[in-house]
């Protein structure tokens, strides 16, 4: 057999067996080293070494004393192809066995950072610039940058308007007032009725509850009524043996709670755990309260004996604060044209339940408000805090109830977003009643309404577009 001289591997012996390399043997480019591939008597490469462009096997690896080995003339230098780096074969060896390495293994070099070829490749000159096609761990793509499908808005302004039309067969010419409470409603917040006798708060809120077809219930506070007559109380049942608890009032929908500020504290007390967590406490026990839940509280600011102010911590859990007023001329002529009727918020029907509230509950939710509206938010909070004429300004609360509105607002307007005069709308009859002015502003005349707009005209509010 004739002597390998250029560099080459010998050509198979016919299957008789593995070749053996010389010690001039020189790997070339296109070479692919097999499973069963001997450079030694005992050393064998396996199925995941490769062999690197540099790789050059030393003397004391080398196979000697072989029939056709050519030994290596001094000061001649073997010529060394640049080799590309080895890809590693599928499978393995002897119908899926592994074989061993023995334990004199050839002195590899590190691994290079070179992309290697796709496992199902088998010719031997890979393309270097092949890449593997990366993909995300979690195996799906990210739908967080995807915009979030629009509102039902067009159902959510049908039933608003038809809920605001019903309220106003019951109370001429206050359709702005009317629109605040049936928000404060779906809002999922309580209202505040602060006006004159005989202005038709108590019609209002009635007119409301009867439009629903939920349970409604109605407390008229004394300063003799206890708290248990507003959230229930636990008796002994002599017939069974055991003490049952006997829902109150509170345990409704709509709970109107007329003349609020003729009750004690104790009693006003009763509410903040209801209005605030939609769930009662009696004896150490939990029992919660129907959903829609919402408490139209009236009371007569001018009137001041025998009555009692309600706290600052009640009034900040009142979504609303608002009043109705005079009506106007033309209201005023159809009330004495229709002055039979005694009672009306019994003439009106329901036009919608409690579970229909909730789902424009949760499409109001879905109104998109941009960061420039949050900013604006924030920023008349701190002019409260910062103000003056205020000791006390508005909380977190009060910037929570205002988002809220202003997406039920801007969905009843027909709009999936929210814009900055929805903001300005719902301000003063969100913020006015949780701001406390300081004695000298209160002495020098000045109310809260009059504070709020101050700061409304003071706070520059964001541009659309810009």
């Amino acid at each position: 057999m004739s002597q390998n001289t250029n560099g080459r591997k010998p050509a198979p012996n016919g299957g008789k067996g593995p070749e053996k390399h010389d010690d001039s043997t020189v790997l070339s480019d296109s070479t692919v080293l097999s499973d069963s591939t001997v450079l030694s008597d005992k050393t064998r490469l396996s199925d995941s070494t490769v062999l690197s462009d540099s790789t050059v096997l030393s003397e004391s690896k080398r196979p000697g004393g072989t029939a056709h080995a050519t030994p290596k003339k001094k000061g001649t230098a073997a010529q060394s192809p640049a080799k590309p780096s080895l890809p590693r074969r599928p499978g393995t060896a002897d119908g899926g066995k592994k074989q061993a390495p023995a334990t004199n293994k050839p002195r590899l070099p590190k691994k290079t950072t070179e992309a290697k070829p796709a496992p199902h490749a088998t010719a031997p000159g890979p393309n270097p610039d092949r890449r593997p096609k990366t993909r995300p761990a979690s195996g799906r793509s990210d739908n967080s940058m995807l915009p979030k499908p629009e509102p039902d808005i067009a159902r959510f302004t049908t039933v608003f308007g038809a809920i605001v039309g019903n309220i106003a067969q019951v109370i001429l010419g206050k359709e702005t007032t009317i629109r605040q409470c049936v928000a404060a409603l779906i809002a999922g917040g309580h209202v505040l009725l602060e006006d004159n006798p005989g202005t038709g708060k108590t019609q209002l809120a009635r007119g409301l509850a009867n439009s629903i077809d939920a349970p409604f219930k109605r407390i008229q506070f004394t300063p003799d009524l206890l708290p248990s007559d507003v959230v229930g109380v636990t008796f002994y049942d002599q017939k069974t043996g055991e003490f049952t608890f006997r829902n109150g009032p509170v345990f409704a929908s709509t709970v109107l709670a007329d003349e609020i500020n003729r009750a004690s504290p104790k009693t006003q007390s009763a509410l903040l755990e209801v209005m605030e967590e939609q769930k009662v406490t009696v004896d150490g026990v939990t029992y919660p309260v129907p959903q829609p839940f919402i408490v139209i509280a009236t009371q007569n600011p001018i009137e001041q004996l025998g009555t009692y102010k309600l706290p600052e911590a009640q009034l900040d859990r009142f979504l609303i604060k608002t009043s109705l007023g005079d009506p106007g001329h033309e209201a005023s002529l159809r009330i004495l044209h229709e002055a039979n009727v005694r009672d009306r918020a019994q003439t009106v029907s329901p036009v919608t339940d409690a579970g229909e509230i909730l789902e424009l509950r949760g499409l109001a939710e879905n109104v998109h408000v941009d960061e420039a509206i949050e900013e604006y938010i924030v920023r008349l909070m701190e002019a409260t805090r910062h103000n003056d004429r205020v000791l006390v300004g508005a909380s977190m609360r009060g910037a929570l109830a205002l988002i809220r509105l202003a997406r039920v607002w801007a969905a009843a307007d027909g709009r999936g977003y929210v814009v900055p005069d929805d903001v300005k709308d719902l301000t003063s009859v969100v913020l006015a009643h949780r701001i406390i002015l300081t004695p000298e502003a209160t002495f020098a005349g000045a109310t809260a309404d009059g504070v709020i707009t101050d700061i409304l005209a003071d706070v520059v509010a964001p541009t659309i577009g810009a």
